[in-house]
This record gives structure tokens, sequence and C-alpha cells, in this order.
């Protein structure tokens, strides 16, 4: 099984890459021109400035995906909750990479002081994404039908959450994140 460690500056390359596959190619993102590098630097920059993960798999030195968690909105209220996003070199799908990225994902998550992670994922018929989430103990919330635009068709996102650690049953230790 690959290596999953947090990301470094030289990994950006290879997730600027791989992502870039996946807004040319697949219905997982709704964006529909690949950001560059220096966009994903700074993407990547700003989910570290807010404490929270952002992971990489690597084997035999090359990064084979990636995930992160970001808040869920912009605001401050939301520092608690975030939305997950992971993503595979089309070479790595279905070999339990996703699994174990999103496992890793949780537990940097929870340590950060997470308490509720939602999947928004993209196309109710993507099978993989919501299988992974549902096997790690996330729950449907909803769909939000034709909401994307992309490829000529209209898609659905598909939302699902898990609570971590205490959830929402303690108020949050403002001092602790991680508490």
């Amino acid at each position: 099984m690959p290596l999953i460690r947090p990301s470094r500056d030289e990994d950006l390359d290879a997730i600027a890459r791989i992502y870039s596959h996946h807004v040319l190619h697949g219905t997982g993102t709704f964006e529909t021109s690949p950001p560059t590098v220096t966009e994903m630097a700074t993407r990547r920059a700003d989910v570290l400035g807010k404490g929270l993960p952002w992971l990489v798999a690597e084997e035999d030195g090359k990064v084979l995906g990636y995930a992160y968690g970001n808040w869920f909105k912009p605001r401050p209220a939301y520092r608690f909750s975030v939305e997950d996003s992971i993503y595979l070199d089309p070479e790595a799908h279905r070999q339990g990479l996703g699994r174990a990225l999103l496992a890793e994902l949780l537990a940097a998550l929870e340590r950060a002081g997470t308490r509720k992670v939602m999947a928004v994922i993209g196309d109710s018929a993507n099978a993989g994404s919501i299988g992974v989430h549902r096997a790690l103990g996330f729950e449907m919330v909803g769909v939000v039908q034709s909401c994307g635009w992309k490829f000529g068709r209209w898609l659905d996102i598909v939302l699902m959450q898990k609570s971590l650690g205490a959830g929402d049953t303690l108020p949050p230790d403002e001092r602790n994140p991680a508490a």
C-alpha cells in the first residue's frame, strides 16, 4: 500500500496534473478549466493556513492521489465543519487507495478539531465516491438535482455527512481546537 503523508511543495505539479485530469474528463468536480500549479499552491496554502490537512498518497516516489478538507463555507462559524476532497491518478482507481486516503484524512481532521465532515459529490452516478464515503460511515443527506452543467448535460450533487469526535454533543474548546 502506498505511503500516505502530509503534502509538500514539491507535490504540487503532481497534484495539479491529477486534478487537471478530473476537471477535463470527470464529473466529480464542476470546474471546467484546470487551475494552474500556482493556483493549486494558493488553495493548498489556504487549507494549511487554517490548520487543516492536505495529504498525498505516494508510491515509489510518485504521487498517486491526494485528499484534503477545507471549511464547508468560508465564514468562521464553519471552522468546525469541513468538506472533503479526494482525487486519484486514473491509474490508481479501484485499488483501495481512495478509502485509505479518506480514512487517514478523517483521522487528521478529527485531530485538527473538526466535528462534521461533508462530502459534496459531483454527479449522482459517481458510485465510487458515494460507496467510499458510505463505507467509512457517511450518511446520505440528500441530492441537489441538476445544479451543475458540464459536458453538455445537467449533473446532480450528492450530499453526505459524518460526525467526528464529540460531534455536536459538546461545544468546541476554542483554546484547543483538537479537543
